[in-house]
């Protein structure tokens, strides 16, 4: 597979605990939803970058007990941006369920350099 996160799908991701996986995968969740109206193409981009990451989040054995979640968003995040939204998705509610992530990652960063 060709990935644009190669350093990452070289194995580093696997180093990265799940809050930080998921926080990543919001970070390009974001991006999409920002380039959506304003560049379709780089939104598109965006998108598949995130699948990337679930996908590689997916694989991490250690996130196995988490997997039917990991795989629900990988789920609805498809649906939302490509099929018919039958999950009833929006781009805030999309930001509300990564901010967690990316607050959980940035407290357990700034801990650790205490």
């Amino acid at each position: 597979m060709n990935y644009q996160h190669q350093e990452l799908a070289a194995g580093r991701w696997k180093e990265l605990s799940l809050i930080e996986q998921m926080a990543n995968v919001g970070s390009e969740v974001e991006r999409a939803l920002s380039w959506r109206k304003r560049n379709p193409e780089y939104s598109r981009k965006a998108f598949e970058r995130a699948l990337e990451l679930l996908d590689l989040t997916i694989a991490d054995q250690k996130n196995v007990h988490r997997l039917k979640e990991i795989l629900r968003v990988r789920e609805a995040l498809i649906d939302y941006f490509v099929f018919d939204n039958t999950y009833g998705s929006t781009d805030e509610s999309w930001k509300k369920y990564f901010f967690a992530f990316a607050y959980a990652a940035r407290n357990k960063n700034s801990q650790g350099h205490s």
